[in-house]
């Protein structure tokens, strides 16, 4: 039977096939509606009951759902007992859930294609954006759910035509933005006529009218505009509107050149964080550096032309072939004119070429320079059409160098230009990057191998003039063995070099009788002497380096690894393992990147992934990645108790032998380790998703929530969450996956997507009753009632919260009873209810201190201080705001801390003592930027408010 298809903008109906389906009264519409607007989450009955009769529903209320779900399924699932037949409506808990696709619904494919619009916009497809954004907005068909009645109906028809309200703004944005601006004004004409208010569409208008050389009637559209707010609403236009206008009274010609979004609607940056941050990124120059003298003079001349204030953004494209030096002469130049861009040098590695296939994608990169110009993790959009916007902002105005080593494509690099005059960026890669050259005005620089003169040079540099003098014939041939390439020739000279006694003319020899190959990557741009001078080295290698050197082509990082990591995979002693790790060190097979930690270059990861896939047996690989990532979980969750003290962990099976994690002390030392290894453990996760082990994809995120929480990590947590979820589902792993649908609800909720939480602890409540695990239901409706908490739903919180309260007390589970009282006295506290709020605070504080849950202990105090200050017992407040600050620093809670000495700072201030609230939020603020908090920049306005208060020294 073929599927239904259904649709929301305009009336709601539904097909199979040509036939269009007879959904009933206009009220059982509403509950397909309902189920259709919230697929693939759970809807309760007492919302559908909402949906359909608002404040006033009748006294058969359940019964006329049911009677309405009931026909629903006859006309959606004829034949609904066949096993063949699809579930469209599913009975969940206690409501119900629509099964249908986003292709199946027109909401569904107008938000598909708004979402890929906002990638093409990204990448700089404008014209693909925009016919993508007509493409959405023809599947309108009026006003949407036409003819409903109810609440829900029209709280959601409000909320989807502003949607398709701003969809338009969008597409005529873009439409302007690539020149059609000619096209769009009568249509813009007839929707301010039609929305008068709206202040978008009036900005539109006037920059298309100002394009198209028609000035006055830019300005008479501002003018009635300006009229309609004043007298209908009494205020100004907003300061872009405004803007706008004075740009056109002066005659701005950028206005004529620049697009329009970017130029009048600049995304906010963020509240800054004390001083403008000036980061300093780049690698070492390389001391050895010579040649490229060429290469050099046409660089200079490309930023020089530009004069001391360029005009535009100045891209320098620096591509060749692997190997080939691109990296090393983009840091040297870089170092040469650094002095030019006073506020700082960016750089990252994109690993466009990685032999893992792991590049970088453009947000990642977005939100490493995000943190390193001072942005909080907190206040990083999700989106990253938004995180590129933001990273413009800040650039705006400055003058940058920045860094991007190793792109992939054009489409790699195109979110991270910046969008304002004064920056140098920088780009090198193996690819020619054809776009930026034409859509971006890149200045190409093509390296090709040395010349025998700057090879020769090169060795000389490393191995000194007079012994190349002794045997320039042997000199000749190697330069010629290794192709004039300047990695090769690195390889030989360490060689040469750790071997003093050694003639050149033997390692020429070597050279000479080698005849495999290093085989030719994507473009054909590596000839067959790189292998020949790689297979040399390895050679050379004792047998147990050689064995680590294969298996690291195995490595899941992206970034540099530990001893301890490799000495897992090689499954060997950590002591024999940094002696292996040494030599290849030594050989320049492996470079140590900072003190205990190493790296492959690319070629020869890509070379050491050959040899492992060649000498090594599947089981042995197996096995040694296995080993890995099982080193990787287990010491992962070893960092639990220091992290996350009492909280439940996963169960674990013990690590595969010779695989030996490491223990920790103290809880500065495991945050310090989950830092240093964040990367790496993100892509162990999905690693391990990939390659057979989905027990250790679920369970590795399940470990390391309490860190990601800690440092705000949201984006890795979310991203690995993700990853466990598909993991757990994969092999119906239904602990698995209650733990890991638990853990994304609880980065939803840290992201403020409540809604999205809310619905996943249902589906955790729903996994938990059928595994029969009383203490994860428990906790799940504790969750749950939390989410309501910080939503601000306090009544839903209160009877969730009650509801675990009662749980965690028949199961006799103390450490839940404690959290249980203490969130729901946060929220009798919030609803002003202090005499509850007191009794279930106390009576927590009991129950944490018996079952020793210092952690919350020092919450709950913080919170009996917040309802002795609201009644104005002051003396009260200050005192529980200090028990908890002891226990805030016993634990290690320096979030915690932070907020208590800011509320401490409050009652001083009530109390009258300026000077004691200065010090207290200080401390607080020292605290909030040591962790990028988003409350620093509250506690910085009152520090600068209670400065005006102070009277003149």
């Amino acid at each position: 039977m073929s599927e239904v298809y259904f649709s929301v903008l305009g009336p709601v109906r539904a097909w199979r096939g040509d036939e269009e389906l007879d959904l009933g009264s206009p009220q059982q519409r509403v509950v397909l509606a309902a189920l259709l607007l919230r697929r693939g989450r759970l809807v309760t009955v007492g919302e559908l009951i909402d949906a359909v009769w608002g404040d006033a529903p009748p006294s058969a209320a359940v019964s006329v759902l049911r009677t309405y779900v009931s026909r629903l399924r006859r006309v959606l699932e004829p034949e609904r007992g066949a096993s063949w037949s699809p579930r469209v409506v599913v009975s969940v808990a206690d409501g119900y859930m629509a099964h249908v696709a986003d292709g199946a619904l027109d909401l569904g494919v107008f938000e598909q294609r708004v979402a890929e619009a906002r990638q093409r916009h990204a990448a700089g497809e404008t014209s693909a954006a925009a016919e993508l954004l007509q493409a959405a907005l023809d599947g309108w068909e009026g006003t949407p759910l036409a003819g409903l009645p109810g609440p829900l109906a029209a709280v959601e028809r409000a909320r989807l035509t502003e949607t398709w309200l701003s969809t338009l703004e969008s597409r005529l944005d873009t439409d302007i933005r690539r020149g059609r601006h000619g096209e769009v004004i009568d249509e813009l004409t007839s929707l301010t006529d039609e929305y008068p208010l709206r202040e978008r569409l009036c900005l539109l208008l006037m920059l298309a009218l100002f394009r198209s050389g028609r000035q006055a009637e830019a300005l008479a559209c501002y003018r009635r505009t300006r009229r309609i707010l004043v007298d209908e609403l009494g205020i100004e236009p907003g300061a872009d509107l405004q803007e706008l206008h004075d740009r056109i009274l002066t005659g701005d010609v950028l206005l004529d050149l620049s697009p329009s979004s970017e130029q009048i609607h600049p995304p906010p940056a963020p509240p800054p964080a004390g001083p403008q941050i000036r980061p300093a990124q780049l690698p070492a120059d390389l001391a050895t550096f010579t040649g490229r003298e060429a290469e050099l003079r046409q660089v200079r001349a490309l930023l020089s032309q530009y004069g001391s204030r360029p005009t535009a953004v100045v891209i320098s494209a620096i591509a060749g072939m692997a190997g080939i030096g691109k990296t090393a002469l983009a840091v040297h130049w870089a170092h040469e004119i650094a002095d030019r861009f006073p506020d700082g040098q960016l750089f990252i590695n994109l690993r466009g070429f990685d032999p893992a296939g792991s590049a970088m994608p453009p947000g990642e990169a977005i939100r490493i320079f995000l943190d390193a110009l001072g942005v909080p993790a907190q206040q990083m959009p999700a989106q990253l059409d938004a995180q590129a916007a933001l990273y413009r902002s800040l650039l705006a105005h400055r003058r940058v160098l920045i860094l991007l080593d190793n792109a992939r494509d054009a489409d790699q690099v195109r979110p991270l230009l910046p969008g304002s005059p004064g920056c140098l960026v920088v780009v090198t890669s193996r690819d020619q990057l054809t776009g930026l050259i034409v859509g971006h005005g890149a200045q190409p620089l093509i390296l090709h191998q040395l010349t025998s003169i700057e090879a020769r040079e090169f060795l000389v540099r490393r191995l000194g003039a007079e012994r190349l003098a002794a045997q320039p014939r042997a000199v000749d041939d190697i330069i010629a063995r290794c192709g004039r390439l300047p990695l090769a020739l690195a390889v030989v000279a360490a060689r040469a070099v750790t071997r003093p006694g050694f003639p050149l003319s033997a390692l020429a020899d070597e050279l000479s009788d080698s005849h495999d190959g290093l085989d030719v990557f994507d473009s054909g741009e590596l000839g067959t002497d790189v292998r020949a001078v790689f297979s040399w080295s390895y050679e050379a290698l004792s047998v147990p380096a050689a064995r680590l050197f294969r298996l690291l082509g195995l490595f899941p990082g992206p970034d540099d690894f530990s001893a301890p990591a490799a000495a897992a995979l090689a499954g060997r002693p950590l002591r024999e393992t940094h002696g292996l790790l040494a030599e290849l060190t030594h050989a320049h097979l492996l470079t140590e990147s900072r003190p205990g930690r190493y790296a492959l270059h690319d070629l020869l990861r890509i070379y050491a992934a050959e040899q492992v896939l060649s000498k090594d047996p599947p089981s042995d690989r197996d096995r040694a990645l296995e080993r890995l990532l099982s080193w990787y979980l287990h010491t992962a969750d070893a960092t639990c108790p220091f992290l996350t003290p009492g909280r439940r962990r996963v169960s674990l099976e013990p690590p595969p032998p010779d695989c030996h994690p490491l223990a920790f002390t103290g809880y500065d030392q495991a945050l310090e380790w989950c830092e240093t290894e964040r990367a790496n453990l993100v892509s162990a996760v999905h690693r391990a998703a990939a390659c057979g082990h989905p027990g250790i994809a679920w369970r590795l995120p399940a470990a390391l929530w309490g860190f990601f929480y800690l440092r705000s990590h949201l984006h890795d947590w979310l991203d690995t969450a993700q990853t466990g979820v598909a993991a757990a589902d994969s092999i119906h792993d239904c602990e698995g996956l209650a733990r890991l649908i638990q853990e994304r609800a609880n980065v939803l909720g840290e992201l403020g997507r409540y809604d999205e939480a809310i619905a996943d602890y249902r589906q955790v409540l729903i996994h938990y009753r059928e595994l029969g695990d009383t203490v994860g239901r428990s906790q799940a409706v504790g969750n749950l009632g939390n989410a309501y908490l910080q939503s601000g739903r306090l009544d839903k919180a209160v009877e969730y919260l009650r509801r675990a309260l009662a749980m965690d007390r028949y199961l006799g589970r103390t450490w839940g009873v404690g959290i249980a009282l203490a969130n729901l006295g946060d929220a009798y506290q919030r609803l002003g209810r202090f005499d509850e709020a007191t009794d279930c605070l106390k009576e927590a504080l009991s129950v944490l201190r018996t079952s020793g849950n210092r952690w919350v202990e020092g919450v709950t105090l913080d919170i009996l201080g917040t309802v002795a200050h609201r009644l104005h017992r002051l003396d009260d407040a200050m005192e529980y705001y200090h028990q908890a600050l002891a226990v805030h620093q016993d634990t290690g809670n320096r979030w915690g801390e932070g907020h208590t000495l800011t509320h401490l700072g409050d009652v001083h201030l009530t109390a009258g003592e300026r000077e004691a609230a200065r010090t207290s939020w200080r401390r607080a603020l020292k605290i909030f930027e040591e962790f990028d908090h988003q409350d620093a920049e509250e506690i910085r306005d009152r520090l600068r408010r209670l400065g005006r208060r102070l009277p003149p020294s």
